[in-house]
């Protein structure tokens, strides 16, 4: 922690226009020492939890978790299903990148999933899951989270805790501020974290003020089945949108975006884009845009984006290329677009429950700074402005600040809400959790995390009724928590009880990837609609057998589909005879089950796929392409019976040129 802090003291000395941000690091330096030479004296590793906390956390032997956690996997691309209190992990659901456990993005079935315009992208850096919600409550229906290295949005459907959706985002670069869920689940959003030419070009870098922009994409979400559209993008300028957060309550109908880098610098950022005082919040009134796009005072963008669906009848993905958006410009649209001051490079974005508070605090801001939506909307009634910036007014900062939560750690990042008006802010800089009440901005609790927490999460914390029973941390620092592992360690979540008047520390338990954000609904939202088994007779797969009756070998030209069943404890047809070297061999599998938990699974030597992992009643591909004759072995890779290891089967290769008769068989029949 110091070491960084004399990090940011060096890099500052040797620029000369930042003489102002270094007196201001000076300052929180000394805060720092004062604030954490309290909460840490008695602190050592071993004694952070106490351990009649253990029974706090502790959930039976054939017991239940009273709430699924969804932790964004960061780089891994995936997300991770915990349970809480307990910090055991339940399921990671693939979504951006390929998984070869469940064969996702490696069967045929799940491969036009990573369709885009860039073409097959089988890796993405997954942030910001988010829950959908109904009358600004969780529903537990859908979870979205965003990807932000190739911009895409994605749906998981709860009930089979699947990735069923993905919508890549044109004119986009760097999709952050995503996918915040409005109170009715109307939108999900995504706002662009880099400024890039729209539409892209060749031009100098060196050219990026004024030219480069920033979208701000609208996903209209179907209320019945959830399927996404891009409604719209609001054009604005090429500022960084860091994150976002949608009005709840009386601030319903509007979204807010953190920016930085107002200064339009497009090198040594961390110097140059802190030149200003004060960055922006982009305050957009969607409900205001709704009306311009039904006036038709939008224009057509030509583009090319892919939008992939899953359909579970079918049990198969399908990608379409889209090829335009509608783009709302709000310099000629009055009233779509406001940007209210903010202290410095603020990163998080968040609304109290109420839909009254804006949280937006800047990074290096030694204050937590909150605005009021009331006074907002008064100061744009009035038109209390402080000039423009590319012709979208810019909001007096005296006239919305709500109040100021006074030196209350370093490097402050997120703010999650409870039912009981209090907030509970993260400090980066400082490795603490703060708990404050809004309103009177008095600091009422910290407790340390271990160590450098970027975002925390409450069960609800980002709706309108919070449960307010856990707030988790996510650390980017673990060192000394855990087992060494090398150069590498993973990262930490650590729970906290905020039933009382001060948080305790109960359990922290190690992530998958680098998690960013997290949501959380109780089990009983989402436990009585998981479903257990695909029925067959509700299979539309092209290439399904819904009994071995129906399995056979197709040849056509060099290509051979393979319908084939699997069930405890054999496949059939277990013997398949006339492949020829050179063939492409489609197995299609079709799991007879039909009892719960019960997949099977099935690998084959030297096809450059993964395995499959088939659930009951569901159908899946793979591809084989021999390169050499011989007998050649496959076998169910899920351990699914007591004769699981007599689950295997042969397929007969010979050469191109063989008149080998096509045959297949189980049990010599």
């Amino acid at each position: 922690m110091k070491d960084r802090l004399i990090y940011y003291i060096k890099l500052i000395k040797n620029n000369i226009n930042a003489y102002k941000l270094l007196g201001m690091l000076l300052y929180l330096i000394i805060v720092f020492f004062i604030v954490t030479s309290c909460t840490n004296n008695n602190i050592s590793n071993g004694g952070a939890i106490g351990a009649n906390n253990a029974e706090k956390v502790y959930v039976s032997p054939g017991e239940y978790d009273e709430f699924y956690a969804f932790i964004s996997g960061g780089y891994s691309g995936q997300l991770s299903v915990y349970g809480l209190p307990s910090g055991r992990l339940f399921k990671v659901i693939p979504v951006f990148s390929q998984d070869p456990e469940k064969a996702y993005g490696y069967n045929e079935e799940t491969k036009p999933m990573f369709n885009t315009s860039y073409g097959f992208i089988p890796w993405g850096d997954a942030h910001h899951p988010d829950l959908s919600q109904t009358n600004g409550e969780i529903d537990g229906r859908w979870c979205f989270i965003n990807e932000n290295n190739t911009p895409r949005v994605a749906r998981i459907d709860l009930k089979t805790f699947e990735t069923v959706e993905i919508i890549e985002l044109p004119n986009s670069a760097g999709n952050h501020s995503s996918p915040y869920v409005t109170d009715n689940t109307e939108y999900v959003v995504a706002g662009t974290r880099f400024g890039v030419p729209v539409p892209q070009r060749d031009m100098p870098i060196d050219q990026y003020k004024g030219n480069f922009k920033g979208a701000l994409s609208f996903i209209k979400v179907n209320p019945e089945d959830g399927k996404m559209n891009l409604e719209f993008q609001v054009m604005t300028p090429g500022f960084d949108y860091d994150k976002a957060h949608p009005g709840r309550g009386k601030s319903h109908g509007w979204m807010f975006f953190t920016t930085y880098n107002v200064e339009e610098e497009n090198t040594l950022l961390e110097v140059n884009a802190s030149q200003r005082d004060k960055d922006y919040i982009a305050a957009v009134n969607w409900k205001k845009a709704e009306e311009y796009i039904k006036a038709g005072k939008y224009k057509i963008m030509k583009t090319n984006y892919a939008h992939n669906q899953y359909d579970e009848h079918t049990q198969s993905a399908t990608s379409k290329m889209i090829k335009e958006v509608k783009v709302i410009d709000p310099a000629e649209c009055p009233g779509v677009v406001y940007f209210v001051p903010m202290p410095k490079s603020p990163h998080g974005c968040d609304i109290d429950p109420s839909g009254e508070y804006i949280v937006g605090s800047g990074k290096l801001s030694a204050d937590v700074t909150v605005h009021s939506f009331t006074k907002m909307i008064n100061a744009i009634e009035n038109e209390k402005f402080d000039g423009e910036a590319y012709g979208i007014p810019i909001v007096n900062f005296e006239d919305v600040l709500a109040g100021v939560v006074k030196q209350p750690g370093l490097g402050p990042l997120h703010t999650e809400f409870d039912a009981k008006g209090n907030a509970y802010t993260s400090f980066f800089i400082s490795s603490e959790v703060v708990k404050w009440k809004l309103g009177t901005w008095e600091v009422l609790d910290r407790k340390p995390t271990y160590y450098s927490p970027g975002h925390l999460m409450i069960p609800g914390g980002n709706s309108q009724k919070p449960f307010g029973k856990y707030l988790l941390a996510m650390n980017k620092i673990t060192k000394d928590r855990y087992l060494p592992t090398g150069p590498e360690l993973s990262h930490s979540a650590q729970l906290y009880d905020i039933s009382g008047d001060k948080m305790e520390l109960l359990l922290d338990f190690p992530t998958i990837g680098e998690p960013h954000y997290a949501a959380a609904a109780p089990a009983e939202l989402i436990q009585p609609y998981s479903k257990k088994i695909y029925k067959l007779e509700e299979n539309h797969h092209p290439y399904v057998a819904r009994n071995e009756s129906e399995t056979k070998v197709d040849r056509d030209g060099n290509e051979v589909h393979i319908y084939m069943t699997t069930i405890r404890s054999h496949f059939a047809p277990d013997n398949i005879e006339g492949i020829k070297v050179g063939d492409k061999v489609y197995f299609h599998v079709t799991n007879l089950e039909q009892d719960f938990d019960v997949p099977h699974g099935i690998g084959m030597i030297g096809a450059n796929t993964s395995e499959l992992l088939i659930m009951p009643g569901q159908t899946e591909t793979f591809i084989w392409e021999p390169k050499n004759e011989g007998v050649w072995p496959f076998y169910c890779t899920d351990f699914c019976s007591a004769l699981h290891q007599e689950m295997q089967g042969y397929v007969r290769v010979s050469s191109r040129d063989s008149n080998v008769e096509l045959k297949w068989s189980l049990d010599g029949e």
